[in-house]
């Protein structure tokens, strides 16, 4: 018979596939052979998100490690929806049959099953065959904390930010402005509200939550989902689960890290928006403007506006999005890069002193990993919670402020150049100026989140435990009458 295997069901997005499967990897090699690893690919609703993850599937199943992919069924893609987070929950239900009967189908017994946070309709599928679901939360212990909370800020948050009165409370953060409330949850419809607290609820019905942060990073947080007030299942930190491509690499380093190995140590803040984030022409005027004055040495990954009804920004053309002269005057100190680059290697490059960041949680977790203060651009999902906490919390961080002013009717909201100026310059300062205490900061947290995945770390130790929580369920699941 074949030895027990854990089901592993990770999202598409480029935020949480690789994020999951590190983490299922680590539950696999922490159990020291005692489990396998089997994770179900759900076909990627687009062509370019699809291509991504088949990628990633076929360079992990090359590995040597004991990794199974197996692609489930498509499904027809559901229609009318208002927000992304409502096609995605509405999609993975028309999963559910067919992840029973994958499951069920499987040569090897089930130890647990673990699903992404916007899986849990799949949750029903390990109920009804009586094995241990767990869910794996790829983003802040926070904003965990948070959708545990939606049932009793729904008549809050859902009348939107200029509704909202005083401060909001998330445990274990310090009282959260109403301006830094994830924009999934309040800035789109009702309904995307109704699916964040569908999942909230339903994360209390599994058997644990595996949670990408560290006690060192979170422990307020951690702490105060743990103090019963609320329903919760038992939290498991194993963070930071940082993916890094074991592939060799190429003999030509990247032309970005090629140009920072010209640069002194420390001296270039990098400037990039995640997969999917991208600046309208004013504000790229207004970035632009906010570096030129600065005066500092720069690498800004700088996209274009997606087109073709894909989400994904486009290859950017420089000479029309950038002011006339702005490339002349910034010759020699900055590099604008219009495609996508290779953002972990430039985070670890010496010559990087500071990350403009959109505050993607991978991101943020990156730039800490590799001790490098931030300055926050918050722009979609629950981001701007993300750049709350790493500000106010953390204390790795500049605030980058908005400026919200009319344009027509409406109300337009921009990161004006004066402001970039102010963030960059301090953000850049050397040690014991204004950025010294972030800066100081970051490299604590770098040394402390290091330490956390090494055995004895607070993070090894609570995978250990979580892995043998595991074996003993399928011990007893499995055990002869």
């Amino acid at each position: 018979m074949a030895g027990p295997t854990i089901v592993l069901l990770p999202a598409w997005g480029s935020g949480h596939f690789m994020s999951a499967l590190e983490a299922g990897k680590r539950l696999l090699v922490a159990g020291g052979g005692a489990v396998s690893l089997t994770v179900l690919v759900m076909q990627a609703p687009t062509e370019i998100e699809a291509s991504v993850v088949e990628a990633h599937v076929r360079r992990e199943a090359a590995s040597g490690l004991d990794v199974t992919f197996r692609r489930l069924p498509a499904v027809e893609h559901p229609t009318g929806c208002e927000a992304t987070e409502e096609f995605m929950s509405r999609y993975v239900e028309r999963h559910a049959h067919h992840v029973k009967a994958a499951i069920a189908g499987l040569a090897s017994p089930v130890a647990a099953v673990v699903v992404d946070l916007f899986f849990t309709p799949l949750l029903d599928a390990a109920h009804e065959l009586s094995l241990p679901a767990y869910v794996y939360f790829a983003s802040t212990t926070a904003f965990l904390a948070l959708m545990l909370r939606l049932p009793e800020l729904r008549d809050d948050l859902t009348v939107g930010f200029d509704g909202m009165e005083g401060t909001v409370d998330v445990p274990g953060l310090p009282p959260v402005p109403p301006s830094y409330m994830p924009v999934c949850l309040v800035s789109k419809t009702v309904k995307n509200y109704d699916w964040f607290e569908y999942h909230g609820r339903r994360f209390t019905e599994a058997k644990g939550i595996i949670v990408n942060s560290s006690v060192e990073l979170e422990g307020a947080v951690l702490a105060a989902i743990a103090d019963g007030r609320r329903p919760a299942p038992a939290i498991h930190a194993i963070g930071p689960v940082i993916w890094f491509d074991a592939t060799p690499p190429p003999e030509q380093p990247h032309e970005c890290v090629r140009w920072l190995d010209a640069q002194p140590a420390a001296s270039v803040v990098f400037l990039c928006f995640g997969s999917i984030g991208f600046l309208d022409a004013a504000q790229v005027r207004e970035l632009a403007a906010g570096l030129e004055r600065s005066g500092h040495r720069f690498l800004w990954v700088l996209r274009g506006a997606p087109a073709g009804g894909v989400r994904y920004p486009t290859d950017a053309d420089p000479g029309e999005l950038l002011p006339e002269g702005f490339l002349e005057a910034t010759a020699g100190r900055g590099m604008v890069w219009p495609r996508w680059a290779p953002q972990k290697d430039i985070l670890g490059h010496a010559a990087v002193g500071g990350f403009v960041t959109h505050c993607g949680w991978n991101s943020v977790l990156e730039s800490l990993w590799f001790g490098v203060p931030m300055a926050t651009w918050p722009l979609y999902g629950e981001q701007h919670l993300n750049a709350f906490e790493a500000v106010a919390s953390m204390g790795v961080a500049v605030e980058l402020r908005r400026t919200t002013a009319k344009d027509g009717d409406a109300a337009r909201s921009l990161v004006e150049a004066a402001e970039v100026e102010r963030a960059v310059r301090r953000l850049m300062a050397p040690q014991g100026g204004g950025s010294s205490e972030a800066r100081e900061k970051a490299a604590e947290v770098s040394a402390a989140c290091r330490k956390a995945v090494e055995e004895g770390g607070s993070s090894h130790a609570a995978l250990q435990r979580l892995v043998r929580e595991i074996v003993r369920l399928v011990a007893g699941h499995t055990r002869p009458e």
